[in-house]
This record gives C-alpha cells, sequence and structure tokens, in this order.
C-alpha cells in the first residue's frame, strides 16, 4: 500500500541547494542522507559513525558507516563524500530565494583526505559550529552530478531508506530500497501530493484519502486521527536598516522593540496560533537565552524617540510583501496601528513579486525597515550570515556591534559545546539591549496523521521526517 501525503507544495530541486523549507527537505531527507542529523541542539551520527573536531576548531575527521551504498549500487566512501562536499562548494550551488552560494562561505578553501571510510576535511577558518552545514549537506552519488547540473528532475540518488520512482508538477513517488545500513521503512512506498488548501488538505485525511498532511491549521478541530502542533522555529521579523536613515540611531531601534505588544499581534493577526519571539532566535536554538526578554514599555519607548530628537513623531517608510510571510500586508497595518500609539507612522510599500523583493533585500535597497523571516535553525549562521558587520552577508542591513563580533569570533573557535552556547547567551543579551532588528513570533504549525499515533514527534526544526513515519493505517 502507498501512504498518500498532502502538502501546499511539492518542490524536489538540486539537493546542494539550500533551503529552509520544509516540504522540500522532508522529502530530500528520505532520499538522502547527511553525515550527521540534529538532535534537538546537539546532533547524532547518520552517515558518519563517529567524529572528532581539533582544538582550533578547523579539522573534522569523519568515520563513515560500512557497506553503505547509493542507490545504484555505487558504494558510499570518504571519496563519495567529499565529491559531495564539493560540489556543495561550488559558486552555482547554494542557492536559496535572493542569496546565492550559501555553503561556498563555510567549505571554500577546504582540503580533504579521503582514505577509504576515512574522510578529513580542514576549514579555511574555523567553525565549531561545522555540524550546522553538515546536517543540510546531503550525500549525492556522484554517477548523479552530470544530470542534475543538466536539470535532470529524475536524477536525485542517495544513500536513504527511498529512492525516487517518479515526479510530475504535482506528485512525487518514493519507493523504499533494500538498504542493508538502514532499518526498513515502515510504509514501503510514499506519495506526495500537492494541495494548496490547508482545510481540504486536513478534510483529505478526515475522509481517508490520505494519510498525512502538512501545514494544517494549528487550531484544527479535528474529527480523526492524531493533530500534532508545534512551534516552528522560523522567527518573523522586520529586518531594520541600520546603515541609513533613522534606524541607525540604536535608541529608535530599542524604541521600536519596546513599542510593540507581540501578544496582541499574535492574537489579531495570527488568531493567536504563534508564540511571541524577543530575541533573534527562538528558544529551540543553540544558546537562546531562556530569560522573557523585551516586553511592551510604551512609556520607555515613547523617552527613547524624544532623547533621539523625535518627541513630535517619526515617520518610518516600510516595505511589505504580498506572501511569505502571507500575513505581511494585516501584520504591518496591525503594527503600524500600534506604533501610532508611540508617535510612530508607518509608510507602507507593498510588494507583489516576492523573488525580486527578496534580491532587493539582499542588495540592501530597503527603506527603513521591511517585513522578512529568519528560518536558519543555526545560531552561528543567523550570527554570521545576518548580524555580522564584517561579513556583510546578503541580509544583513547595516548593523554593527564590536561586541556581538567579539562573541562570534570567540563562538567559532569554542570546541566545548557548553562554552560556546555560553557565549551565544552573552551575544543573545546584547542584541536585546541593541537590537538589529524588530522579533515579533514564531508561528505555530500542525501536521496530521490518519489513525492514532500518539509517540510521533516533530522534529526540533519543524521538518516532518517521513522516514521514521509510522505505519499508517490502511496500509
Amino acid at each position: 500500500m502507498t501512504v498518500t501525503i498532502l502538502q501546499p507544495r511539492v518542490p524536489l530541486g538540486d539537493p546542494h541547494d539550500c533551503t529552509d523549507a520544509a516540504d522540500e527537505l522532508c522529502i530530500l531527507g528520505a532520499i538522502y542522507d547527511t553525515l550527521l542529523r540534529r538532535d534537538g541542539t546537539g546532533f547524532t551520527p547518520a552517515l558518519a559513525e563517529s567524529w572528532q573536531v581539533s582544538d582550533d576548531a578547523r579539522t573534522w575527521s569523519f568515520h563513515l558507516r560500512e557497506g553503505v551504498t547509493f542507490h545504484d549500487g555505487s558504494p558510499c566512501d570518504a571519496a563519495a563524500v567529499q565529491a559531495s562536499l564539493e560540489r556543495m562548494d561550488r559558486e552555482d550551488k547554494g542557492y536559496t530565494l535572493g542569496s546565492p552560494a550559501v555553503w561556498r562561505q563555510y567549505l571554500n578553501g577546504a582540503e580533504y583526505t579521503a582514505e577509504g571510510l576515512d574522510l578529513t576535511v580542514r576549514l579555511a577558518e574555523p567553525m565549531a559550529d561545522f555540524p550546522d552545514v553538515l546536517v543540510q549537506g546531503f550525500i549525492v552519488a556522484p554517477s548523479a552530478f552530470a544530470a542534475l547540473d543538466a536539470g535532470d528532475p529524475t536524477a536525485h540518488c542517495g544513500t536513504g531508506p527511498y529512492r525516487l520512482a517518479a515526479r510530475s508538477d504535482d506528485e512525487i513517488r518514493l519507493e523504499a530500497v533494500d538498504a542493508a545500513h538502514w532499518p526498513a521503512p515502515e510504509n514501503p512506498s510514499l506519495i506526495w501530493r500537492c494541495e494548496p488548501d490547508a482545510d481540504a488538505r486536513r478534510r483529505a485525511v478526515e475522509a481517508g484519502s490520505a494519510h498525512v498532511a502538512t501545514t494544517v491549521a494549528p487550531d484544527s478541530e479535528i474529527t480523526t486521527g492524531t493533530l500534532i502542533r508545534y512551534r516552528a522555529p522560523v522567527a518573523i521579523i522586520y529586518l531594520l536598516n541600520a546603515a541609513k536613515g533613522p534606524l541607525k540611531d540604536p535608541r529608535i531601534r530599542r524604541a521600536l522593540t519596546l513599542a510593540v505588544d507581540r501578544n496582541a499581534l499574535i492574537d489579531d493577526v495570527m488568531n493567536g496560533q504563534a508564540k511571541p519571539l524577543r530575541g533573534f532566535v527562538s528558544p529551540a536554538h543553540f544558546g537562546a537565552d531562556a530569560t522573557a526578554g523585551a516586553s511592551r514599555d510604551p512609556d520607555t519607548a515613547r523617552a527613547l524617540l524624544a532623547e533621539a530628537g523625535h518627541a513630535g513623531g517619526l515617520t518610518l517608510a516600510v516595505d511589505c510583501p504580498t506572501r511569505l510571510p502571507d500575513e505581511a500586508p494585516e501584520l504591518t497595518q496591525a503594527l503600524a496601528d500600534q506604533l501610532a500609539e508611540v508617535g510612530i507612522t508607518l509608510d507602507i510599500h507593498m510588494h507583489e513579486d516576492r523573488e525580486a523583493y527578496a534580491h532587493m533585500v539582499r542588495r540592501k535597497e530597503i527603506r527603513d525597515l521591511c517585513v522578512f523571516d529568519s528560518s536558519p535553525m543555526s545560531t552561528f549562521r543567523v550570527l554570521y550570515e545576518k548580524i555580522d558587520s564584517r561579513v556583510a552577508g546578503a541580509w544583513w542591513q547595516g548593523y554593527a556591534n564590536p561586541a556581538v563580533e567579539d562573541l562570534i569570533d570567540r563562538g567559532r573557535r569554542t570546541t566545548d559545546g557548553d562554552q560556546r552556547a555560553a557565549l551565544y547567551r552573552q551575544a543573545y543579551r546584547l542584541l536585546q539591549e541593541d537590537p538589529p532588528w524588530l522579533t515579533l513570533y514564531n508561528p505555530m504549525r500542525a501536521i496530521l496523521l490518519a489513525g492514532r499515533h500518539p509517540d510521533f514527534t516533530m522534529p526540533v526544526d519543524g521538518v516532518p521526517d517521513m522516514r521514521a513515519l509510522p505505519r499508517m493505517e490502511g496500509n
């Protein structure tokens, strides 16, 4: 029997491009393995049976599992893993919406030694958080590289428990393989189908015509099945232009943070289906501070605005897309209503082309602020790619804080996890006082499974693990 999974989209692009889209990662994760897998805020073995890192956080040594083969029968050895990492390092790979060559900034200049099942990677720069890259470093059969480069949509070939059997624009079918290195999955065949409407996805599972519906409304009243609600780690934020204009002044950035009633925004815009976010990463991120963080204080917000010379009011121009996040227009209007209470007026500029919007942000052409999200599960990647002024990454908007950058430098060289987490907690607190963004909330999401599955849980990154899907009713 075949398990049918309904998603808003069924994308399956190049496995070496960078994506944080759960609806694509769950498909890739069934076909491909990585060296390591995320386990809470730590990591667990996958293709790498064990690993070590040098004291300077530059040299990483991996011992691979024995007997692993790709779906085409070729061996998955150290040379094959090296080939995938080198492909990830290409300038034309690692692309995500608006941001090219994401992986190259970490892998460029790396030196490799591959001998049998032992792989050593000598990075050009220290990176104690290198596993954050490796958990998305899908290991692809080298035999598939040429076809993938040519754009063949059927060329996927990994070592996971499922192989690609068929695909069309709105459907992808995977079949289980006889892989000695992994336990056989409970479900021998999986079909992903595109169903853009969340209510239709839910109704299909309840009616028995599908087994899994992703991204259903977390406040759904279900008649049958198992609804798993979870806090998505994606951060809904406004990037602030700290390079020029009023928000170059940290007092005004701080005033914005204190002027906002996050709980009211969640109630009004998200029907209560989100959790307030007062730091630059979610509570599920490595090194996040457990303290409550900034809360609404309109009196202090007004005082900061007056101190900055805007006692009579301030107008800020905001860029807003019509989707991603889909609630952006409604959110921006609700935010405008709240900020008006402390004397801030928002001049709203709408953008319908989401990819052009992303490129505008990447080129640092935003007005004073813009609606965005921050999705990497890696605390280091967020700091390095979005906050460090020396990197001036794709989503960086002029912010600079030497104390935070010192903690980034210390963190990338600190291989002891507890010590590194403590450094990131310090950065978390500093970024409360001198915020680079206006952080608002993490959305709540839900997945619906046919039947009763009380032991099924969602991984911390919000990506359903379909290779571990329990046996579905009706199979």
